[in-house]
């Protein structure tokens, strides 16, 4: 066996006019024979806690304020054009490469791409980068949610009422209040002086909101609850959270189609404008939203999936995720723009001066908008619990990052979720000026640049380097039969040029930040830079150094050499079936072992 993995990695470096290697089989030996300390897949015993784990976890708030907005802004329906072309080329042929991947090599995001191709290891830490400063965004908008639930009990809403002592002259119930000169809505009122408190500019921090602060404590205790047994607990949670979300979210939906004016809500969210598709921003808007909404290439898919049994059929299950996902965002979009065809027609004003995006359509527009209907107090009341849960079922899985020994999930549980916590807090939401930091973190280290970034190389990876058809044979070897063939083909071909051509126009169309009218100063703009490439230099810097540290000239690395060490290092990585193996083989060319690793003779070798 080892002789002939040898011959054959030989024939082809001499046909490529590379020098022969030498193959050596490496036995891995467990070191800790305890099980309880060893790294043991634990395998989702129903198939229903990982199918709503992974749907709580692409069904997010995304799904509600972003889709929306960008299918209304983007030609309406024709939006669906780009949407789908994305989808189908880079969304679900990326989902089905992780979850296969976790499911394959039963690891995290991080080990999995060390097994699979060293050099890679990289596009791990990345990955984790970006989930860091989404956990630090996720954990912010619990406690606003928090905040805005706790505000629905009161008798009158805050954020429907002028008589409050947050508000100004300016403020207005007016139900035109849009056309009134310097008049400003209540619920913008309670957002920025009230929640946010807001200064002038992110020069200007300011004091500590102590209220604020309890509820960002009160979602921390809630998140480490929900982990603190790892994905054990985590499989129990979902069960709840995401089936209380699809209820709020039908029930807002039936609200909202029996009111006044949401007829004209519905058209101006689908009505179609052919002549957008010749417009490339909107071509780069339905790339981001599946990148977003789908959370692929942050490596949290890959973890989830690592805990399924090694015969799940993950291709149905991808193709069932991504078409919920999708479904859920059209679905929400009818939800909100009802609503907001009901709020135009109170006012007496176009569509297209209350429709928001982001934070400004669930914490201003929204609930505005729902105080002028009966009981506003109880659905103001579903609408911020679905929004919790929303943005609680996404911190939850993001900190089942990595895959730790049993017993020691809620030590590594407790420092990322205390890390989030006083980096939010510090960075953003306690603060006058935190706003400011907050859009920093969230336009630039969660941008979409770094999402293209990662699938590029996650897609050369294995379409190249690892082999989209070795890879097809792990998929049939776990689920007993192959994909449809473009799969493979967006893997090699149409993945990474979409991706390598959007990630470019994201840069040569590069719009600065800004919150409203604020301008941020130069070092805000470095700041946001500095973030963005803590994760994206993880890729090539990894290279780099793994590059520099192997043995063996540069011009044998440099002329593909390199190509077939990667593949046989992974030689033995599926050998993960039930059970915890003894020795894990490894193919590895001597010139690149070091003084730990232990070589088997022919009397190792099955």
């Amino acid at each position: 066996m080892l002789h002939e993995v040898e011959r054959e990695a030989n024939t082809k470096a001499e046909a490529d006019g590379v020098a022969p290697t030498t193959i050596a089989l490496v036995l891995i030996k467990d070191k800790q024979r305890d099980p309880r300390r060893y790294n043991v897949p634990i395998v989702n015993e129903v198939k229903a806690e990982y199918f709503l784990a992974v749907a709580g976890n692409i069904v997010g708030l995304g799904n509600v304020w972003r889709f929306p907005y960008l299918c209304y802004k983007n030609g309406g329906g024709v939006f669906l054009v780009p949407y789908l072309f994305f989808m189908v080329t880079c969304g679900v042929p990326l989902f089905l490469l992780e979850t296969a991947l976790g499911q394959y090599t039963r690891k995290s995001g991080i080990i999995s791409w060390r097994n699979i191709c060293p050099l890679f290891e990289g596009i791990g830490y990345a990955g984790l980068m970006i989930i860091i400063y989404t956990a630090i965004i996720y954990i912010i908008i619990l406690a606003w949610a928090l905040f805005y639930l706790f505000h629905s009990f009161s008798k009158v809403l805050p954020w429907a009422s002028c008589s409050n002592t947050w508000n100004t002259g300016n403020s207005s119930l007016s139900t035109n209040w849009t056309k009134l000169e310097n008049a400003t809505s209540p619920a913008v009122e309670f957002w920025d002086r009230r929640v946010l408190n807001i200064s002038g500019g992110i020069d200007e921090l300011g004091s500590l909101n102590w209220e604020m602060a309890l509820c960002f404590l009160l979602a921390w205790i809630i998140c480490y609850f929900c982990v603190w047994k790892g994905v054990r607990s985590v499989g129990k949670v979902v069960y709840f959270t995401v089936s209380f979300i699809y209820i709020m979210l039908i029930i807002l939906l039936v609200r909202g189609l029996t009111l006044p004016g949401a007829k004209d809500g519905i058209i101006y969210y689908l009505y179609p404008e052919p002549s957008r598709l010749a417009d490339p921003q909107v071509w780069m808007d339905a790339g981001t939203q599946i990148f977003f909404s789908y959370t692929i290439c942050i490596g949290n898919l890959i973890t989830l999936s690592s805990y399924n049994k090694y015969t799940n059929d993950c291709y149905k299950d991808c193709i069932h995720l991504c078409l919920l996902n999708s479904g859920t965002s059209i679905l929400a979009g009818f939800a909100v723009f009802s609503t907001l065809g009901f709020m135009a027609y109170e006012q007496g004003v176009s569509i297209n001066e209350v429709a928001e995006s982001g934070p400004g359509l669930i914490f201003i527009v929204y609930p505005y908008a729902i105080s002028m209907m009966p009981l506003p107090q109880l659905w103001t009341f579903c609408l911020f619990l679905m929004i919790f849960l929303l943005g609680l079922d996404t911190q939850v899985n993001v900190t089942i990052h990595k895959k730790n020994p049993e017993g020691s999930f809620i030590y590594l549980d407790l420092l990322i979720i205390s890390l989030t916590h006083w980096l939010g807090m510090l960075s953003s939401l306690h603060l006058q000026g935190g706003i400011y930091i907050f859009q920093i973190i969230d336009y630039y280290g969660c941008s979409g640049r770094c999402y293209l970034f990662n699938a590029i190389f996650q897609s050369i990876c294995i379409g190249w380097i690892y082999g989209a058809d070795c890879f097809f044979e792990n998929i049939e070897e776990m689920i007993g039969y192959r994909p449809r063939p473009f799969i493979k083909y967006c893997w090699m071909i149409f993945t990474p040029v979409i991706c390598s051509g959007t990630f470019i126009y994201s840069l040569v169309d590069y719009i600065p930040l800004k919150y409203n009218t604020y301008v941020y100063p130069a070092w805000g703009y470095v700041l946001g830079w500095i973030l963005s490439l803590s994760s994206i230099s993880f890729i090539p810097l990894w290279m780099l150094f793994g590059l520099f540290r192997a043995k063996g000239t540069l011009c044998e690395v440099s002329r593909g050499q390199l190509s077939y060490i990667l593949k046989y290092t992974t030689a033995g990585v599926g050998n993960v079936g039930p059970g915890v193996p003894q020795y894990v083989q490894v193919f590895v060319p001597t010139q690149f072992l070091n003084e730990n690793s232990i070589i088997a003779d022919e009397a190792h070798i099955a």
